[in-house]
């Protein structure tokens, strides 16, 4: 059997080297510029609404 490599955690600590490179904040701006989600969720809403879009355009709601 494999042993599990034991880690010492502190609760409620955590470090994201993204974050400390500054990756996140770069993907937020991209996004918010462009209106172009960079997670994969946020595009599949977003192509998926298109696609449903099209085909049927008298569904759009009107202001």
């Amino acid at each position: 059997m494999a042993t599990k490599k034991k880690t010492l955690k502190i609760p409620g600590v955590s470090f994201s080297w993204k974050r400390a490179l500054g990756i996140t904040q770069a993907k937020q701006q991209f996004a918010r510029k462009t209106g172009i989600p960079t997670t994969k969720s946020g595009l599949e809403r977003k192509v998926g609404k298109a696609v449903l879009d099209m085909l049927n355009p008298n569904s759009k709601k009107k202001k």
